[in-house]
């Protein structure tokens, strides 16, 4: 759980540069997606480099149906489907930890292996500089290739619950913190719960006292508010759409600065209902930290022409998610300036290393 610092005496520019700074996450179940396309004449792959050789490994840190996965199932369909590569690209998950498994992995034993890519979000962050269940490793320990996109967080509640608004989810959990269970698909202190619990802190209170349940990813976390053993859920918005759209949840706000397209047209932002929280969330992916320069150049090459493409566009307004595009080394230079604002925001949460 939460330090005792996160007490509503804590003051509101710190929340509010976590959730304006903070540009998912992600979930259990292996289930690799292989995509691959045949070379065509306008690949982008650079004439001086024969890179790559061989078949391609994008890892998502988490099981099957959250935001990582999601994001790293959508590269590599876009990548087949605009012919960008002439060899496959297998999507693997490889859960635990909020991605510090698969970090602890990675950053020991593949640092040189240039066909093993994966996605992430803040928590590359987050955990390597929060005091609780961290990671030594972080994202100087890989090469950042590329900012792909950003979403926001969401709050929901599954289909039959008496809930249809944030503020009476608020005041039944303002009354007894304790009666209502929110899951997430991080642990304490990661993306998931800060979804869950900022716009609890905003209306007074005390996110020590919130009953926050953390599942490996998204998907589990969807599973038991599904399955009756939470009441409510906080992750990012893209995740929820093929579950509003089948009529499985409610989904009572998202932490944007307005109003999302597609399924989500009709929930209000937080703000609109008179608290003021928002959050974003960025994905991008990483590169081992020894990565060569063809390597590095053959994914600066090929990621900016994915996301010019119309496929690309296609599947951004499929998963009511935005185009943030930031190439190799403007990733890298966001990440560093992003680093120390998490760093500062931690600190005064008093959840530092």
């Amino acid at each position: 759980m939460l330090k005792p610092v996160w007490t509503s005496s804590l003051k509101i520019t710190a929340i509010g540069l976590l959730a304006i700074s903070l540009a998912a996450c992600g979930n259990a179940g292996s289930k690799p997606a292989a995509a691959g396309g045949e070379k065509g004449k306008d690949a982008a792959q650079p004439s001086s480099s024969k890179y790559p050789e061989k078949a391609i490994s994008l890892i998502a840190p988490s099981g099957a149906g959250g935001g990582w996965d999601m994001t790293a199932r959508t590269i590599a369909k876009v990548l087949s489907e605009t012919k960008s590569l002439d060899k496959p690209i297998t999507v693997e998950n490889k859960p635990g930890g909020g991605g510090t498994v698969f970090m602890a992995e990675y950053a020991t034993k593949d640092v040189k292996d240039n066909y093993k890519l994966f996605v992430s979000s803040p928590p590359i962050l987050i955990n390597n500089l929060k005091k609780e269940g961290n990671t030594p490793f972080g994202y100087k320990d890989t090469t950042p290739l590329a900012q792909l996109t950003k979403d926001y967080g969401a709050i929901a509640v599954a289909a039959n619950s008496k809930y249809n608004d944030l503020k009476s989810l608020l005041n039944d959990m303002k009354a007894d913190p304790s009666k209502l269970t929110v899951a997430g698909g991080s642990a304490p202190g990661s993306m998931d719960h800060l979804v869950s619990i900022l716009p609890a802190f905003k209306y007074g209170i005390d996110p020590k006292k919130i009953k926050y349940v953390s599942y490996d990813g998204g998907g589990e976390a969807l599973t038991a508010l599904l399955g009756g053993n939470a009441d409510v859920l906080g992750t990012d918005a893209s995740s929820l759409d093929q579950y509003l759209k089948a009529g499985k949840i409610k989904v009572l706000a998202v932490l944007a600065p307005q109003r999302l397209g597609g399924s989500m047209k009709d929930v209000p932002t937080v703000k609109e209902q008179g608290i003021d929280a928002e959050f974003l969330i960025w994905r991008g992916i990483f590169g081992p930290k020894e990565m060569n320069a063809d390597a590095k150049k053959f994914w600066d090459d090929t990621l900016k022409k994915m996301v010019e493409s119309e496929q690309w566009k296609k599947e951004m307004q499929a998963n009511n998610w935005e185009t943030d595009y930031k190439k190799a080394d403007d990733f890298k230079a966001y990440l560093t300036a992003q680093e120390t604002q998490v760093k500062d925001v931690l600190t005064a949460l008093g959840m530092q290393k």
